[in-house]
């Protein structure tokens, strides 16, 4: 028969093991989180993300899609891309061409929202009043084609910045007496048979639905990634 002491040793010895394998758990819980991970370092939690990831198909277009991961869900819908194919990640942007790489959103526009980094504002040269009230309309009322068709970017625009930051040709300006905004985003369309077609300036396009969606759960800063299998050019 064990005397009392060895049953208390044996008592120890087992709490101690547990606390071993409790401490291995956190470690390769904790590790899960690399640093390729969105959520690692942003000081979201898995369940406030807001992750946008597009996966595009360059020999058929047809079957590119994106993902919206909020709130533990996933919605899938069809995407649209540039007319000229795809651009490798890290480039800077041309017309035509859809960059691969990882975004964050740096300014949601619409005719009823409006959220854009302050550096952008500064950098406008306008009052963040002035661009909320005509920004998005001047830039909706511009006829790009000049076939007299306007509203090429739908009922919002969502502009997306590279990370890690790389120059880029995005400017303000003034474009037949309207003030407006260039950059690379997702937008709508005023044709929606263009969407799941390779057709785009370079930005990627949406239906009107998936677009109410996107403005209604995106906010400054979320996390878009734009990937593929198909070539890119560098």
């Amino acid at each position: 028969m064990r005397s009392r002491q060895a049953g208390d040793t044996d008592s120890v010895v087992v709490f101690f093991v547990r606390s071993l394998t409790s401490l291995a758990l956190l470690v390769t819980l904790s590790s899960c989180a690399s640093a390729d991970d969105p959520v690692a370092g942003t000081g979201q939690t898995a369940e406030s993300r807001r992750l946008v990831r597009i996966q595009l198909d360059a020999e058929n277009p047809s079957a590119s899609e994106g993902i919206l991961e909020a709130i533990g869900e996933a919605q899938r819908f069809p995407v649209g891309f540039g007319r000229l194919g795809l651009a490798c990640a890290g480039t800077s942007f041309q017309d035509g061409l859809t960059p691969l790489g990882r975004f964050r959103v740096n300014a949601i526009l619409s005719d009823s929202d409006f959220a854009m980094e302050p550096g952008l504002v500064e950098q406008s040269g306008k009052s963040e009043a002035e661009l909320k009230t005509s920004l998005f309309r001047n830039m909706s009322a511009i006829d790009f084609k000049g076939d007299g068709q306007s509203g090429e970017y739908g009922i919002g625009y969502i502009s997306l910045a590279p990370v890690p930051a790389s120059e880029q040709p995005f400017q303000f300006n003034t474009y037949n007496g309207k003030f407006r905004w260039y950059s690379f985003a997702i937008h709508g369309t005023n044709d929606e048979r263009r969407v799941g077609q390779s057709v785009t300036g370079g930005c990627i396009n949406v239906n009107q639905d998936t677009l109410k969606t996107l403005l209604g759960t995106l906010q400054l800063g979320d996390e878009v990634v734009i990937s593929s299998d198909s070539p890119c050019q560098p």
